[in-house]
């Protein structure tokens, strides 16, 4: 029986030519190449990286979480068009949730962001989040880092809104925007104190229509909050505003607000020491991807992996006793050999 033709490899520089041009088309195929987890693409896609850092960082980052059905898609699509408008050049990147069952993901924000899903100086990237911690996709970083390398300056990060994700998206922004709906129950009782510590502003959202007055009430609660707790950074205390995505309301007072954040924390030094964590936050994040895979990848690990869940799906052994095996399989199995392409 033939062989299977070798894969057609993987042009490095042109990829990295086509980023660093703004051609969209090319910029959807290197996210491609580093969110794939075949093992042959790892080293294009870290030469592709490697390229295009000492372009990179020079946007606004900005995080969006809040519960699903609070609105993000609507406002985002609204903020982002004031922004395109305004001459800037927007990325979106957003998180859709996987199915644990099937590994299938909606990635419907394209047809929820309709008016910046066809504006040319915008860029919509739906990534499954694949069950990663926190409900972020595994490269989240490295495709903030390309679409600033195309010439990007605001990059939005929407979160799925659940889990931990909003800490997961903190550490990789410069200001961190959390959503909440008035008139939906206990309002305090539905943001977590965690998340009011994170983030840089709330947001009443869907202040349109009947619902103005019970969002009125619900910036008091929250500005209220807000007064107990201390602030992060001791250069920004996080305002509290009404929103409309709708009626595209309070969304260019909230850009004055993020640019009013990056001045302050510029002012201070706090910017670039917060981007100096988060680049090393990230390379411990690669440290542990990789030790992982590369523990997992060796034979005698591998081969008794399959046994062990099952011991432990039948209740034999518990969990600490099937990770402890694991733990000794690794230090004992000597590492795989290297792959040749």
């Amino acid at each position: 029986m033939p062989s299977a033709p070798a894969p057609d490899p993987i042009d490095v520089p042109a990829l990295a030519a086509g980023v660093l041009g703004g051609e969209r088309a090319v910029l959807a195929r290197a996210i491609t190449l580093i969110e794939s987890t075949r093992p042959d693409h790892r080293g294009p896609a870290n030469d592709l990286l490697d390229r295009l850092l000492a372009r990179a960082g020079g946007s606004q980052r900005i995080g969006i979480t809040g519960a699903p059905g609070v609105g993000k898609s609507t406002l985002i699509d609204t903020f982002g068009s004031n922004l395109t408008a305004a001459g800037h050049r927007v990325a979106v990147l957003a998180v859709d949730p996987t199915s644990s069952l099937s590994g299938g993901s909606i990635l419907g924000d394209k047809t929820r962001m309709a008016r910046l899903a066809t504006d040319p100086n915008a860029f919509i990237r739906p990534s499954p989040n694949a069950r990663t911690l926190g409900g972020v996709a595994a490269r989240t970083r490295e495709t903030i880092t390309l679409c600033e390398a195309a010439g990007f300056d605001v990059v939005i990060v929407e979160t799925v809104g659940v889990g931990q994700s909003e800490i997961a998206v903190a550490g990789m922004v410069d200001f961190f925007l959390a959503l909440v709906l008035a008139g939906a129950g206990d309002d305090l009782q539905g943001l977590k104190k965690g998340l009011l510590e994170i983030a840089d502003l709330i947001a009443v959202t869907k202040a349109d229509g009947d619902n103005v007055e019970r969002a009125r009430r619900a910036v008091g609660d929250y500005r209220a909050a807000l007064n107990i707790l201390q602030p992060q950074s001791p250069h920004w205390r996080p305002p509290v505003l009404m929103l409309s995505g709708r009626d595209n309301v309070g969304l260019e007072e909230l850009w004055q607000h993020i640019e009013a954040h990056r001045s302050a924390l510029g002012d201070s030094g706090e910017f670039d020491t917060r981007r100096q964590r988060q680049a090393v936050a990230w390379m411990h994040e690669m440290l542990e991807e990789r030790l992982l895979r590369e523990a997992l990848d060796k034979p005698g690990v591998r081969d008794q992996l399959g046994e062990l869940e099952g011991r432990v799906g039948r209740g034999e052994i518990t969990p600490a006793a099937a990770v402890e095996d694991i733990t000794r399989l690794i230090a004992t199995e000597p590492a795989p050999l290297p792959r040749h392409e």
